[in-house]
């Protein structure tokens, strides 16, 4: 017997699926609301969740990062009496089994549950391997987590790799991960920076060249395909691989095997691939730029990493491991962390990523070397004035950005990549004024906000902020 719970606000829908559930041997309780679902969600397990979108309280695709990460940690199914392919699209890339359209047919809807079942069951008996060398990695968000088991996924096998992500967000350090966690541990890792091949060289260096092969070539070289013999070949930034030379690598990808320059023989080398790139390749393929069956090579797995703003929760985390480290790097005692420090961290878009972070925190020891405590008044001038600037007033200077707005230069980003972005921007936005307007009195942001306290702790906990109880 499984345990279902619908949250729907249509009565007669409730009452259909509660006897079709009930009918099959099944526990099933209904909700009419989001804040009485998610208060059932938080109250015990459910092997499945049916969510209508169109809600009394929201959307019902908003609250699936919350189901996902709740006690039973059920699967999600999407139901909607309006055709949305957005919405369809977006409910299966935050992880729902599926998306079903009302008036509900019961077989449709039986057999829906029946799959999310055995899906679950199996799940259960083969839970997700577990990576056990992440050290450097530091988070507990879902966004985090959802990356790291797909590492442990990838690790153990010889597949190729794609990790894509923003400037900044790890992409080299989750490739180190997935060798460090292979069975080629032991082996060399080797990084190539597609970006800083030179033209002329880019050759030699990738399948190296015999003695004479050109002027200079003193002497015979591997290049570092060979060098990653049995080990991982790292390509970073694989979109900056010169389209010429995508041909070629396919083939060497496909035969595991090459001829260096001036060699009449083919040398092999068994390595396993992994890239990055902070670009749309899906888009670089339809430019012209990228070679699709390269690209299909190189996704068996795709990592996509979360920006810092994606994961709020994890700022304090990541600043005290990385204060710690960088206090024994300068050999100086742990530092006592103020929680305007935090707040402020937390209140800033980070740009750059993690690694703008880090480079922050870095900068903010190196100033602050002999104090004892780090307060806000210690953070780069900049940083603290575009934070007090959002809490005091988000709206003023501080729209949605446009499109491609994202600091870098970059293509168009696909609709739904920039409308969930900006729903999650404007939504903490709204909680930051909220706290500041109740003076964080649990009590009176519920009567601000006309938020249930249930829904409200949700929005808190998701955008990594908190009210006095």
């Amino acid at each position: 017997m499984a345990s279902i719970l619908v949250i729907d606000d249509e009565p007669a829908i409730c009452r259909l699926l509660k006897g079709v559930f009930s009918d099959l041997g099944h526990h099933c309780e209904t909700s009419g609301n989001i804040e009485q679902g998610l208060a059932l969600a938080g109250f015990q397990p459910w092997d499945v969740v049916f969510v209508d979108v169109r809600l009394p309280d929201g959307n019902g695709l908003d609250i699936l990062p919350d189901l996902h990460k709740s006690i039973g940690e059920p699967e999600s199914i999407i139901m909607t009496g309006y055709g949305d392919p957005d919405g369809a699209e977006l409910a299966i890339t935050n992880g729902a089994w599926d998306y079903l359209q009302k008036p509900p047919s019961v077989e449709q809807f039986t057999l829906t549950l029946d799959r999310a079942l055995k899906y679950r069951k199996q799940k259960q008996a083969h839970p997700a391997r577990i990576v056990l060398d992440h050290e450097d990695i530091v988070g507990e968000s879902p966004a985090i987590k959802k990356c790291l088991h797909q590492v442990a996924d990838a690790a153990p096998t010889d597949a190729s790799v794609l990790i894509s992500g923003a400037t900044g967000t790890g992409k080299e350090l989750f490739a180190n991960i997935v060798h460090r966690n292979s069975s080629r541990s032991k082996a060399p890792f080797v990084i190539v920076d597609c970006a800083s091949l030179p033209d002329t060289l880019v050759e030699s260096v990738l399948f190296g060249h015999e003695k004479g092969a050109f002027t200079g070539a003193d002497k015979a070289t591997k290049g570092l395909i060979q060098h990653a013999h049995r080990g991982t070949l790292f390509l970073d930034e694989v979109g900056e691989l010169p389209l010429a030379l995508q041909k070629t690598f396919l083939r060497v990808l496909q035969e595991r095997c090459y001829r260096p320059v001036g060699s009449p023989r083919e040398v092999t080398s068994d390595f396993r691939l992994v890239a990055a790139t902070n670009r749309d390749l899906n888009r670089c393929v339809e430019e012209g730029t990228f070679r699709q069956d390269l690209l299909y090579r190189l996704k068996t797995y795709h990592i996509q990493l979360p920006a810092l703003a994606e994961r709020v929760q994890d700022i304090k985390e990541i600043t005290v491991h990385y204060l710690h480290q960088l206090c024994r790097k300068y050999n100086v005692p742990p530092k006592g962390i103020s929680q305007d420090f935090f707040q402020t961290l937390t209140a800033y878009t980070w740009p750059g990523n993690v690694r703008e972070l880090v480079n922050t925190l870095e900068r903010v020891l190196t100033e602050a070397i002999d104090a004892p405590d780090l307060f806000a008044k210690h953070l780069p001038v900049e940083i603290r004035a575009k934070s007090i600037r959002m809490a005091i007033d988000p709206a003023v200077n501080n729209e949605i950005p446009e499109p491609g707005e994202s600091g870098e230069q970059g293509p168009l980003p696909y609709f739904r990549e920039f409308r969930a972005h900006a729903i999650d921007r404007m939504e903490r936005r709204y909680l930051q004024k909220l706290i500041a307007e109740s003076q964080a009195d649990l009590k009176r942001a519920m009567a601000i906000s006309n938020l249930g306290k249930t829904r409200l702790y949700s929005l808190l906990n998701k955008h990594g902020l908190s009210l006095k109880a």
